[in-house]
């Protein structure tokens, strides 16, 4: 009975955060919209973690890793992926890019590799990768809403709502991800889209 009553407390926030937002916002499942002539440029490359570790082997290990992301190399190649996937809808290819950077530890890596892997069908993997990319940054606003997206084209509409919530708690219910993933929960089950 405490389970229906926290359901529905939680419908009736969500209900109301939905009803400020515009309820004719397009689903730009791919983040800057793919095929969309208004779709945003291709965001930079994931920035670099700043902080300073003590001097074991570990962390020189990571500091290593972290020194490549300024590269000139890293930024193309990440841009070049980016392309690949949005530009040429060239899935399988872009996981190559992704891969041969070097860095597929990195969220925004893991979750163009994961969105990659859920546009070729394969939810096994895809998932793989977004649980990935949540693990290297639970903050990553645009992981939650890509997977949010794959629970939704699994029917997992309840868990597309917690990631909708995670993404209010970091981004608020202005930002564009939360705003795409409430209007893909929005339609009706079964619709048969994909995003």
């Amino acid at each position: 009975m405490i389970q229906i009553a926290i359901r529905l407390v939680t419908l009736a926030m969500f209900s109301m955060a939905l009803i400020a937002v515009p309820a004719v916002i397009p689903a730009f499942a791919a983040g800057g919209g793919g095929d969309s002539p208004s779709a945003m440029p291709p965001p930079p490359p994931p920035a670099t973690n700043s902080k300073s570790s003590k001097s074991t082997p570990k962390s020189k290990k990571k500091t290593d890793k972290q020194s490549g992301l300024d590269e000139p190399a890293f930024k193309q190649g990440y841009r070049a992926a980016y392309a690949t996937i949005y530009d040429r809808n060239d899935y399988a290819g872009a996981i190559e890019q992704l891969k041969a950077l070097g860095h597929d530890d990195l969220a925004n890596v893991a979750n163009l590799i994961g969105y990659s892997y859920r546009k070729l069908g394969d939810y096994k993997l895809s998932q793989i990768w977004y649980e990935r990319a949540l693990k290297a940054d639970p903050k990553h606003v645009l992981t939650w809403q890509y997977y949010g997206l794959w629970q939704i084209e699994q029917g997992n509409r309840d868990q597309a709502q917690y990631h909708l919530g995670r993404i209010a708690t970091l981004c608020g219910t202005n930002c564009e991800e939360y705003r795409s993933l409430a209007a893909a929960l929005e339609k009706a089950p079964g619709t048969g889209l994909v995003y």
